[in-house]
């Protein structure tokens, strides 16, 4: 009986010896686990200092001053390009640009030379047939004179022969006088006709030859230099994006161009400004002459300064922004500096300082975290994060001004402790 007493009781003292290590086993897991998770959260110290409010808008660089090169008006409503300079090409006074196909003008211009020619043709032929009119008629005229000079004479033998033969006389001379008016009269109808033929074949020759010269100023006008010297920039080709295209492709060679498209610029590089639009709520925000921090996009290695130089007076409807629109105005950027990788159309990120509140309790805007209609900031004791209710001043993408709840160089934590991530 004792045995088994001593060995019920042995049994006993096992489990309660494995029981007890079971919950040290899983307070130290337990303990290692949480410590570990409060370790893991990232932190941040709450900080003492000047809250900056920026205004941050999208842009784009655009030059104030440039040079358009354009399709020619003149020369047809549909020409191709087969010569253009690449982008970015730094160009002289007088250097090709744009050369678009002459070969359809060429043949008109053959075809108006051809006509040309043959109208000169005319009018050589017209002059030559005048004078020849003019030559036989002044034949007539002298023959006609010499009638009537014939005829006078006979009547002056009046006296001397019979009364008959007078009387012939006299009607001779009154046949050769009326000969001779109608031979006048019909030179100067044939010199007046002469000269309306010539007249008119001339005026066929000065239209062909207009023509003949509005085909070569056509053709001349589909080689395009440069007006100026500077960088070239091709012009975006809407038609070959279609019109409802947002980015579309730059001219190329072998594109086709509409009278007066704009095939490339030539943009002062000194006059570049950044233009952007900003929403109708944040026009009260700012005002001419405010600091501006810029990054473009394609110099991600620079942050460029300028200041505030234009704000449009009037809000222009956005019909990009969905329906309804949404009313913006024009801002324009003056640059404090320029960099040489700077090219127009670069888009860039504009902020302006439009607020700033010295001495504020700062604290990361993701570590404020919104829980049942409060704002609750985690506050880091030891291993642990205590959630602790804080009041908002103000706010910015970036930080929160807290002024109640948290004092200076606590640490918050920038992610919600109580949210398990998915791998656990």
């Amino acid at each position: 009986m004792a045995g088994k007493l001593k060995t019920l009781r042995g049994r006993r003292s096992w489990w309660l010896i494995s029981g007890a290590v079971v919950l040290v086993s899983s307070l130290a897991w337990g303990a290692v686990r949480f410590a570990r998770q409060g370790t893991s959260v990232p932190t941040a110290v709450v900080k003492v200092g000047e809250f900056v409010d920026h205004l941050q808008m999208r842009g784009e660089l655009k030059p104030l001053v440039s040079k358009v090169v354009t399709a020619p008006f003149n020369a047809g409503s549909d020409v191709q390009i087969v010569k253009l300079v690449k982008n970015g090409d730094q160009v002289k006074v007088g250097d090709l640009i744009v050369r678009f196909d002459v070969s359809t003008l060429q043949r008109t211009l053959d075809e108006r030379r051809s006509v040309l020619k043959q109208a000169e043709d005319v009018i050589v032929q017209t002059r030559a047939q005048g004078r020849l009119t003019e030559e036989q008629d002044q034949t007539d005229l002298l023959k006609a004179r010499y009638d009537v000079e014939r005829a006078k004479l006979e009547v002056s033998k009046q006296e001397i022969v019979s009364v008959i033969e007078g009387e012939e006389a006299k009607e001779k001379l009154a046949d050769a006088e009326q000969s001779l008016r109608q031979i006048e009269a019909k030179l100067k109808s044939d010199k007046s006709g002469s000269e309306a033929d010539v007249h008119g074949s001339v005026e066929k020759r000065d239209k062909a030859l207009y023509d003949v010269q509005e085909a070569e100023r056509q053709i001349a006008a589909l080689t395009v230099n440069a007006p100026a010297a500077g960088m070239v920039t091709l012009m975006p080709n809407s038609r070959a994006g279609g019109f409802f295209s947002d980015n579309p492709p730059e001219f190329k060679e072998g594109d086709r161009a509409w009278p007066g498209a704009a095939i490339a610029e030539l943009p002062d590089l000194s006059s570049l400004r950044v233009t952007a639009h900003i929403d109708e709520i944040d026009r009260g925000r700012l005002k001419a002459g405010q600091p501006v921090s810029i990054r473009v996009d394609a110099v991600p290695d620079k942050e460029l300064s300028g200041h505030v130089a234009e704000i449009s007076a009037l809000a222009k409807l956005d019909f990009s922004s969905g329906w309804p629109p949404k009313k913006n105005f024009d801002l324009i950027v003056r640059l404090d500096q320029t960099d040489p990788r700077l090219r127009p159309g670069m888009s860039s990120t504009i902020r302006v300082a439009v607020e700033r509140l010295p001495n504020s309790i700062l604290i990361p805007a993701r570590a404020a975290f919104s829980k049942q209609g409060r704002t609750v900031a985690y506050v880091l004791h030891g291993s642990n994060f205590e959630e602790r209710v804080i009041e908002v001043a103000r706010r910015s993408t970036e930080e929160v001004v807290v002024a109640k709840g948290l004092k200076s160089n606590e640490r918050v934590a920038l992610k919600d402790p109580t949210v398990k991530e998915a791998s656990e």
